[in-house]
């Protein structure tokens, strides 16, 4: 759950990009109430002891006037909070014991206690200052997420499957459900406009290596791939657009790649409708940590030379010098250093079923050669 000082600051940095990060184990709030139980505590416990020695105690307002319940509890705060008027006193030693050896290591931990709350919410935002300082300094050849939506949880979700760490993960987003769904998923967070500039900025995107860009609506996708390649020619961006005549101009903007959701999925409702095994399979394909994935991974020195169609793992193409070529192509009958494969395999390795490029084998790359 975030911090409420952020959820208070978000409806006003939306414009400017409010930078949030995952709350730490437990935040502020959660300290404090914690703080105010124990305080309570004490309370309760230290003004049942008296009650129940409320014959050892006097009230010098009435001479001879034993002390009640309402008594009680006017003694004990007067006491814990160091106010004392002095008129309600012990009148036996083992009163005297209980306010020598109770009460006052009790005001003692109500002293503290309080103290350290205060000072607990005074800290709370420079620390986070100074945190949020040091993230930006570390932070450098990142992914940006914008849009946290479906489509933008399951880009985080397969990105971390193969090995990128969540704290190279930047979200942009302005909703405040998105918000607390990325902190939830211990993601850093910018709140704001992603077609805006000085957001995109707060979100590191000049220095970032790739972008994904998934919002709802293709203008709104359009406009965020143009700024991004504005303030960076050299990050690879990966555009999601609903509807496939939306393509050329989001590539035009400057996207990379473009994945076109709504043609997607009405082929893999076609293909379901015609053939179910099929549709079954390209499912399977689809989904996240389980069955068969499609991979890229690196050619491996014993691989040199040899066809694409004898590997263990079923290559689907080549890439060669930056050029796509599908496995049966002439020019990549015979695999070379610095060759890249698009395969599929099994999500998880399988004794029948080894992952080549797993097991400290030796990759065929151009540095390599």
């Amino acid at each position: 759950m975030p911090d409420v000082s952020d959820i208070e600051g978000s409806a006003t940095g939306h414009a400017r990009g409010k930078v949030t990060l995952p709350d730490r184990a437990h935040t502020p709030r959660w300290h404090v109430i914690r703080r105010l139980v124990i305080i309570v505590v004490i309370a309760l416990a230290t003004i049942a002891i008296v009650y129940a020695q409320r014959g050892s105690y006097l009230d010098n307002g009435e001479p001879a006037q034993k002390v009640g319940l309402l008594d009680s509890v006017y003694y004990v705060a007067t006491t814990l909070t160091t106010v004392g008027h002095g008129d309600i006193v012990p009148s036996t030693d083992a009163a005297r014991a209980v306010s020598t050896f109770v009460l006052m290591p009790a005001r003692l931990l109500f002293i503290v206690l309080v103290i350290g709350t205060t000072l607990e919410i005074i800290s709370y935002r420079r620390r986070d200052v100074f945190r949020i300082a040091r993230w930006r300094k570390n932070m450098g050849h990142h992914v940006v997420i914008v849009g946290y939506g479906t489509k933008g949880r399951s880009a985080v979700e397969t990105l971390v499957a193969n090995g990128l760490d969540k704290e190279d993960i930047v979200v942009v987003d302005p909703s405040m459900v998105a918000l607390q769904d990325a902190h939830a998923d211990g993601l850093a967070v910018v709140t704001g406009d992603a077609t805006r500039q000085e957001v995109l900025v707060r979100a590191g995107v000049d220095r970032a290596e790739q972008v994904i860009i998934t919002t709802n609506r293709d203008d709104s996708n359009v406009l965020s791939t143009l700024t991004v390649r504005a303030l960076n020619p050299d990050a690879y961006i990966v555009s999601a657009v609903r509807e496939q005549e939306n393509v050329p101009l989001v590539k035009q903007s400057g996207a990379n790649a473009v994945i076109t959701s709504s043609d997607a999925v009405g082929r893999l409702l076609g293909l379901s409708s015609l053939s179910p095994t099929l549709g079954t399979v390209m499912e399977d394909l689809l989904t996240q940590g389980e069955g068969l994935e499609v991979a890229e991974r690196e050619l491996l020195v014993n691989e040199v030379g040899k066809a694409p169609q004898t590997l263990p793992d079923q290559v689907l193409a080549v890439v060669r010098d930056e050029q796509v070529f599908r496995y049966y192509d002439p020019v990549v009958s015979q695999l070379s250093r610095g060759d890249r494969l698009i395969v599929v395999r099994p999500t998880r390795e399988l004794p029948w079923a080894p992952r080549p490029g797993t097991h400290d084998e030796d990759f065929a790359s151009e540095e390599n050669a």
